[in-house]
């Protein structure tokens, strides 16, 4: 016997210096995952006694051992050690000091290679199952949001400038689809990660007659992975979760952004409520959109944990390396950010004031219904590139003039062309202009009702 106390040390007769044990442990972040192993190692123990691989009072020893943990993991008892360098060998030898040598039978025809990658699937998959209802949640506000301003009216902008005037309804409802969007790709990605690697051992396999199948089943999995070495090797599952995060975290980048520049004096649109913002030290007048900006700002946080992995595993010869150590805090991160972000969004979304007075004046203070002339105007016989000149001689004409297309007289129009009638400042209407704006998926009125309706049915509603 060497004086080597590390559970995989019979080759070796030194131990690790203590810098090099601690740059080499991942015990600090990986232990968020102990419920995880504890689960996975009761299943693989049940499948040694079914195959009598092991003796039933060696499984039974093992099992009630593996039970009493999970009362220490649930009560806060257990301590974890950089020395055991990380979550398995740590459980293993606390299994080992709780029944003695038995504990070492566990590891028969299972490698710590497939068994971190069983404790990560288990982790994912547990984690998009309460994600995935997150966004439903976020969804259900948006769509109850929208029905209550179905009817209000705001500038719709191209390159931030007024263009047509639409629904706020209309507005919601397309972060709507950003979501269910964000919804399919996770529901997708439950897939690649309810596969079970346990039972492919370090990279071949294992001689020993194990049924990968019955673990499978015992965790939940709906399958185990088809090929050994792609089973200890694959973080595909955790790159879909973390470009699916990061594009999630960009549609709700993108709703923070509007909701920031439109919760600004110049804009008041919208007010956040006072339990999602915050003062200023110094200016006493100050109600900053802190929350809004923090999730704006953790999307960058996550992108770079998409950029992380995608590098570390670009390179990678098959089957395990080292390197994958560095798969799991990036996956740790993601999940609590996009988790956190959800719900702080919802709940922000949710009592969010909208000003709709201030958002309707805006539509009758500008040029967004400039393009309703000219599509009167085509309406009426007249080429739409020559109404379009038409209607931009126009509008320089009152802008020159301080003046908006509803200050113009109808003479004034009908020097502009003889197919003006007055039925002109009808079409000019902001509200006439969204609510007959019904072609498939536009602003109007009834399409958004329709939205609405589809959405609900998507929702379970």
């Amino acid at each position: 016997m060497t004086e080597n106390h590390q559970l995989w040390g019979g080759r070796f007769t030194a131990e690790p210096s203590e810098y090099v044990q601690r740059f080499g442990a991942s015990i600090g972040f990986d232990q968020a995952m102990a419920a995880e192993d504890l689960t996975g190692s009761l299943a693989h123990v049940a499948m040694l006694k079914k195959t009598a691989i092991l003796k039933a009072e060696e499984a039974d020893q093992i099992t009630a051992g593996l039970h009493t943990l999970q009362q220490k993991l649930a009560n806060g008892e257990l301590e974890f050690s950089i020395a055991n360098e990380d979550i398995h060998l740590n459980l293993e030898k606390m299994l080992t000091d709780l029944i003695g040598p038995v504990a070492g039978k566990l590891h028969t025809a299972r490698s710590r290679n497939d068994q971190v990658a069983t404790d990560m699937h288990l982790y994912l998959k547990n984690h998009l199952n309460t994600i995935l209802p997150l966004i439903k949640q976020l969804q259900a506000t948006i769509v109850a949001k929208a029905e209550k301003h179905i009817t209000t009216l705001m500038p719709g902008y191209t390159h931030m400038q007024h263009a047509q005037p639409i629904s706020y309804g209309q507005y919601l409802m397309a972060y709507f689809q950003m979501f269910q969007r964000d919804a399919e790709r996770f529901d997708f990605n439950l897939k690649h990660t309810d596969l079970s690697p346990l039972g492919a051992a370090a990279l071949a396999g294992t001689t020993f007659p194990t049924d990968r199948a019955y673990t499978a089943a015992q965790l939940g999995f709906a399958a185990p992975y088809a090929n050994s070495l792609d089973a200890v090797s694959d973080r595909d599952f955790i790159l879909e979760f973390l470009s699916n995060s990061a594009q999630l975290m960009m549609h709700l980048s993108r709703f923070c952004e509007e909701i920031i520049v439109w919760d600004s004096q110049e804009f008041h649109y919208v007010e956040l409520d006072d339990t999602y913002s915050t003062g200023s030290s110094i200016m006493p007048q100050k109600k900053n959109p802190d929350m809004a900006e923090l999730i704006r700002g953790k999307t960058g946080r996550v992108y770079g944990d998409l950029m992380g992995l995608l590098t570390v595993m670009k390179g990678l010869p098959l089957a395990y390396n080292k390197d994958f150590q560095e798969d799991k805090e990036g996956m740790f991160d993601a999940v609590k950010t996009i988790e956190q972000s959800l719900t702080v969004f919802n709940g922000m979304l949710a009592t969010l004031k909208v000003n709709t007075a201030q958002m309707a004046h805006a539509t009758t203070h500008d040029f967004s219904n400039a393009t309703e002339l000219a599509d009167y105007l085509a309406a009426k016989g007249m080429p739409f590139r020559q109404a379009h000149e038409l209607v931009g001689e126009l509008v320089l004409t009152c802008i020159k003039k301080q003046a908006y297309l509803k200050d113009v007289t109808l003479a004034e129009f009908k020097a502009l062309s003889p197919l003006i009638e007055e039925d002109v400042y009808t079409a000019l209407d902001p509200e006439t202009a969204v609510e007959r704006r019904n072609s498939l998926g536009g602003t109007g009125f009834k399409q958004i009702k329709q939205q609405i309706a589809a959405a609900k049915t998507l929702l379970g509603e």
